[in-house]
């Protein structure tokens, strides 16, 4: 695939940014690992402009072990203190200590629910929603499904999953399709053989 598409949706506007529509945006995700990795990033863009935390992605994954959940549960108060100092990731106190409190509710969920592929993509019904929007004011901030999430999210310990910021992991992760119909890859994410 190319790294450029034609007509893409309107807010991939670099280099960083097409490249992430075009390869991982709205394309369904199934690993824990993969999971977990949106649920941080999502709640520490929150205030932020996706670009932000695209150029930091890296960095994270160093600072976080490639989101290895079970690692970042274990994160002590000295690790909190590392990631505070690493200029690399957004250093908010709150975001950094929800990241250790997510990876111990995920862990928790894990372990009640079989695993968090099968807890999260219950939201959407384990398939993709294809909306099909023509521009971009019509997507919603939030949805029904996405407010549910939240819900269940917050009352099983999980922070910074606010129904804005899960409507937002719904969309990065492939819950729902969100490309605009004018967009190659509406189209090529309805064809089922595309996923992670």
């Amino acid at each position: 695939m190319s790294t450029t598409l034609s007509a893409p949706c309107p807010w991939a506007k670099n280099e960083l940014s097409l490249r992430y529509h075009d390869t991982e945006w709205g394309v369904p995700l199934h690993s824990d690992r993969g999971l977990f990795e949106f649920l941080i990033l999502e709640g520490a863009q929150a205030g932020l402009s996706w670009d932000t935390i695209l150029k930091k992605r890296e960095a994270y994954r160093r600072a976080y072990f490639n989101f290895d959940i079970e690692r970042v549960a274990a994160f002590t108060v000295k690790d909190e203190r590392r990631l505070l100092a690493d200029a690399g990731i957004v250093r908010n106190r709150l975001k950094v200590s929800s990241s250790i409190t997510n990876a111990r509710a995920a862990l928790r969920v894990i372990d009640q629910e079989g695993s968090l592929d099968r807890y999260l993509w219950s939201f959407v019904g384990g398939k993709p929603k294809v909306n099909g929007w023509v521009s971009f004011n019509q997507i919603p901030a939030r949805t029904g499904e996405a407010e549910a999430m939240s819900k269940d999210l917050l009352k099983r310990g999980f922070r910074f999953v606010g129904p804005t910021i899960c409507y937002a992991f719904m969309q990065a992760t492939g819950m729902v399709n969100d490309h605009l119909i004018g967009c190659p890859r509406y189209s090529q994410l309805r064809l089922p053989s595309e996923a992670t």
